[in-house]
């Protein structure tokens, strides 16, 4: 990639490229500068010359490719800063085109053979090229078409281009939707059918894309009311050039665009657009042959016409007529050949494009026109044809009195298209009404009915369903084929007898058939009949035999009992309709939510197909992109390189046209390293060969130098005397006209006092005045200032007051708040305390009480254990023999005081693992013991003896406990602290864990 350049440098490049006849180099380096990665920091100011000059290398060349990628890179910059500088760019490149096109036209002589070419986009075929080549053909028309037809062709790639760089973008809405116009003048300026076709598709691919593109930034909201209008603005346009060019197909289309657009629409489009709207959908259905529709648009747009009062009486009358005549021209029996379904979903999107509720019908289009007083604006042509085809039951002659009302309307240009419809529904009137007159009729009777249209001169009957016949006779052989054709579709029930040559009216009386439009059913002609002999007969009773006249009493109850009947019956119905309702409501809003649910489902399944595939479109065009970039990279490097060496290596050319380009630079490396060892030996040589004549200079030149230096001094000395010469002469000379000017400005010294004098006095007057202006002005607004400053203070001083005063009483107003709330939370906290106390004491009480249940029934479960206890003691003392005393051992183990040693001191204790404690004066763990004596009783009773023989007991004991004291033992006995207990005697024990 080359190197980025400054947007100024790189448009002078070009523009110098272009004054030497290099276009293809310039706008080379235009395009190799938008593939620079700091393009988009370039500012638009420095770009928009660039895009500019761009566009016109591309137009000039004819390069359509080059431009469009150029102008989506520069949108893609600039869509989000500047707008304008996109609609200036591509509004350039427009009518740059447009301007190609004129002038190859001034050089061409006739356009006509413009029309010859069906496909701007089809290129040459070899057969073409070969025809032209051989035939010779080298005609004006041959010259025309080779000047402009290429120059067409880029223009019409312009206006594609610009539309796809515009697209789904609501900041470039406005140029986007003048672009669109621009083609369509084109498209109808040179009659482009094809081209047209494929602009009224790529329109409407981007309008259905804007639902698709609605998530990024700058899209397009058709709920906006300004963009809608301008999306039908534009199909509008396309309507008028679809009709123009007599696309009736694209116009029905483009009908439905608009019609779409109008659906989302949430105000009513303006009448002049809907005016127009009806307008072209009359002549869309007057040429698709639907004469019934073609009323119905004509009906519409009288309405609206009339509404509005944007027609003159004369135009008024004139459209009242078309109004009439459109519907009485609608046939009496509607086609039935295609396909019931089909024609029912066909009916219901052209009824839906119409804005009608319902089908419209030949006999609603009558009545609605007749209630818009059509028939009183109509001319005298129109309304005499509307008595004789809808008023008068004149079979026999009907035919001759509309035979002259046809000739008068075809004289009019807008009434002479209905004719043959008109035509068509005369002979169908002609049929109906014969049919109730007569059951057979002589086909040359018939015939000589309808003779009067022949000598009229009128077109012939239908040949075929729905084509018309040139001849304009009604022979036998049409009268046939039409009464065939009605038989066919149902529409009257006929036999042709060519033995007889009659036509017989077949009667069922008592079958009706639906779809018999003109010859009425005979159930219902006898039921008419009927029903006019019973009002007849009952008239005639009335008259012969009137009533007898009862009493207004007697009348007052029959209608007072009728109207009770009548509310009943109708309360009765009220409630059923009600009912109904109810349930179709509730049915109805079943089906809306299964509808919705199912239609909601599809769409999410629909929107995530189309995300993947979105997904895997963009996924497989960037691949492609990509592979082709690098393939377009390395193809231009490798043209780049072989232009390059082509120019520079001395080789065979042809080893060079390669489009490896590593083969190219491999060859370019060497090249570059043979010149590098070319251009190393011719500077070595250079460099000594200067070497050697830079020797010999410095060798000649040494003598010379001496005396060189001797003549400089010697002209520097003589330079310098000069100079001072000059300076000392012009500075006395200086010095002379100064004083010459001093003296001749002295004699002025006097008048110069005088004048300061008088001027510094009046300057001095003049300052003391204004001096006292200002001093006088300065206390003015001292004072000024003075009272200002004291009234702001008071001001600032009562503002203040008032703010503290404001200021204590929002604190006031906040304290009492505070205080109330703080009040109200204290009383709160209060009973929340007493509350917290009452129970604290509520379940301390119940915990005493838990505590003395518990301790009273510890104290009886203990009392009676004790009593179990004793219970079985008694019962065990009983039931054991007498209980032997036996005499403690002589080890019996006792705690008592420890010896004194002769020394005073005790003996230490011994430790758990001494062995004298482990074998000899360890007690045993059931050991009886000595010292009880009997319990608390025993004491109890010990406590009350007297203390006499409490004294010798004691004294007994003392002496039992000295006699039977035990000897002195060894050091070794008296060492472990302990002594033997003597025993005792008469002492009782429980028997109880005892072991005996």
């Amino acid at each position: 990639m080359a190197p980025y350049s400054k947007p100024e440098t790189v448009l002078k490049q070009a523009e110098g490229l272009v004054s030497v006849g290099q276009s293809h180099a310039a706008l080379q380096s235009l395009t190799e500068m938008f593939s620079s990665k700091r393009f988009r920091s370039t500012p638009l100011a420095s770009l928009e010359p660039i895009m500019l000059r761009f566009v016109e290398l591309c137009v000039d060349m004819r390069k359509g490719r080059t431009a469009k990628e150029g102008l989506m890179q520069y949108k893609n910059i600039a869509q989000n800063t500047s707008v304008a500088s996109i609609e200036v760019v591509i509004k350039r490149f427009v009518q740059l085109a447009d301007a190609k096109v004129q002038e190859a036209q001034e050089k061409a002589d006739k356009v006509v053979a413009l029309v010859d070419i069906d496909d701007l986009e089809a290129s040459e075929t070899p057969e073409s090229i070969l025809l032209g080549a051989v035939s010779g053909d080298l005609n004006k028309d041959r010259t025309d078409r080779a000047l402009v037809t290429p120059w067409l062709k880029f223009l019409w790639e312009s206006y594609r281009t610009a539309l796809e760089t515009l697209k789904n973008n609501a900041r470039l809405e406005a140029i986007y939707q003048q672009i669109a116009h621009q083609a369509f003048k084109f498209c109808l300026k040179h009659v482009r059918k094809v081209e047209f076709r494929r602009l009224c598709e790529t329109l409407r691919l981007h309008l259905a894309n804007v639902a698709k593109y609605s998530h990024q930034p700058h899209s397009i909201n058709l709920s906006d009311p300004d963009t809608l209008q301008h999306h039908l603005d534009t199909r509008f346009a396309q309507l008028n050039t679809s009709v123009e060019l007599e696309l009736w197909q694209e116009a029905f289309r483009s009908v439905e665009d608009i019609h779409n657009l109008l659906t989302m629409a949430k105000k009513a489009p303006r009448p002049a657009m809907m005016a127009n709207y009806y307008e072209k959908l009359t002549r869309i259905f007057l040429t698709s042959g639907n004469a019934l529709f073609h009323a119905a648009a004509w009906s519409r747009y009288y309405a609206i016409i009339r509404t509005s009062g944007a027609k003159s009486e004369e135009e008024l009358r004139k459209l009242a007529g078309l109004v009439l005549i459109s519907a009485l021209a609608v046939p009496v029996a509607p086609d039935e050949n295609e396909d019931a379904e089909e024609g029912k979903g066909k009916n219901g999107r052209l009824t839906a494009l119409l804005g009608l509720s319902k089908m419209p019908t030949r006999v609603g289009l009558l009545r609605e026109a007749l209630s818009r007083n059509t028939l009183k604006f109509s001319p005298a042509p129109v309304r005499a044809l509307y008595d004789c085809l809808e008023v008068t039951f004149e079979p026999l002659t009907i035919c001759a009195t509309v035979a002259p009302v046809f000739r008068d309307l075809a004289a009019d240009a807008a009434y002479a298209p209905y004719l043959p419809l008109l035509h068509r529904v005369l002979v169908s009137r002609l049929l109906s009404q014969l049919s109730e007159v007569y059951s057979s009729i002589k086909i040359s009777h018939f015939i000589s009915l309808v003779a009067p249209l022949n000598d009229a001169g009128l077109e012939g009957p239908s040949t075929a369903e729905g084509d018309t016949n040139d001849v304009g006779i009604w022979d036998k052989e049409h009268v046939e084929a039409f009464l065939m054709s009605a038989a066919r579709r149902g529409e009257i029930l006929v036999r042709v007898d060519h033995a007889q040559g009659t036509l017989t009216f077949t009667d069922d009386i008592f079958v009706s058939t639906a779809s018999r439009n003109l010859q009425p059913s005979p159930g219902a002609l006898v039921v008419s009949r009927v029903n006019s002999l019973a009002n007849t007969l009952h008239n005639t009773l009335q008259t012969v035999y009137p009533p007898t006249q009862t009493s207004q009493e007697d009348k007052l109850q029959v209608l007072v009992a009728a109207a009770q009947a009548e509310r009943k019956a109708i309360q009765v119905r009220r409630s059923i309709v009600a009912r109904r309702r109810e349930l179709l409501s509730e049915l109805s809003v079943r089906k809306e939510k299964e509808e919705a649910s199912r239609k909601a489902e599809q769409t999410r399944r629909d929107r995530e197909e189309e995300s993947k595939r979105a997904v895997e479109d963009v996924r497989r065009r960037e691949m492609e992109r990509v592979r082709k970039t690098m393939e377009n990279n390395r193809t231009e490097e490798a043209r780049k390189l072989a232009q390059a060496l082509k120019g520079t290596l001395k080789g065979p050319v042809e080893e060079m046209d390669t489009s490896d380009p590593d083969v190219l630079i491999r060859m370019q490396v060497a090249h570059l390293e043979k010149e590098k060892r070319d251009l190393n030996e011719r500077l070595r040589i250079v460099s000594k060969r200067v070497d050697h004549v830079e020797r010999a200079f410095r060798k000649e030149e040494r003598p010379l130098l001496a005396e060189d230096y001797e003549q400089q001094q010697a002209d520097d000395r003589e330079s310098f005397e000069a100079n001072t010469k000059a300076t000392l002469a012009a500075s006395k000379e200086k010095h002379a006209m100064d004083m010459a000017t001093k003296a001749r400005l002295l004699r002025m010294m006097d008048d110069y006092h005088v004048r300061h004098a008088t001027m510094m006095e009046k300057r001095n007057e003049e300052f003391k005045k204004r001096k006292v202006a200002a001093q006088r002005k300065i206390d003015e607004e001292k004072a000024k200032r003075r009272a200002a400053n004291l009234k702001a203070k008071e001001e600032a001083r009562i503002r203040i007051e008032e703010e503290e005063r404001q200021k204590r009483k929002i604190e006031e107003e906040e304290r009492q708040r505070q205080q109330a709330i703080q009040d109200e939370e204290d009383r709160k906290r209060a009973e929340e305390e007493a509350a917290q106390a009452k129970a604290l004491e509520e379940r301390k009480r119940r915990e005493e009480e838990r505590a003395q249940a518990a301790e009273a029934a510890r104290l009886q479960a203990q009392r009676e254990e004790d009593a179990m206890r004793r219970q079985e003691e008694r019962k065990a003392a009983a039931k054991a023999p007498p209980a032997v005393v036996r005499a403690p051992a002589e080890d019996t183990w006792r705690r008592g005081p420890p010896t004194p040693t002769r020394s005073g001191t005790s003996s230490p204790r011994p430790t758990p693992d001494s062995p004298a404690l482990t074998q000899r004066t360890r007690p045993p763990l059931f050991a009886p013991k000595t010292d009880a004596g009997g319990g608390w009783r025993a004491r109890e009773a010990a406590k009350q003896s007297g203390a006499g023989t409490a004294a010798a007991d004691t004294t007994g004991n003392a002496a039992k406990v000295e006699a039977s004291a035990p000897k002195p033992s060894t050091a070794d006995e008296t060492e472990d602290g302990f002594q033997t207990v003597p025993k005792r005697q008469n002492v009782w024990r429980p028997k109880r864990g005892r072991g005996v």
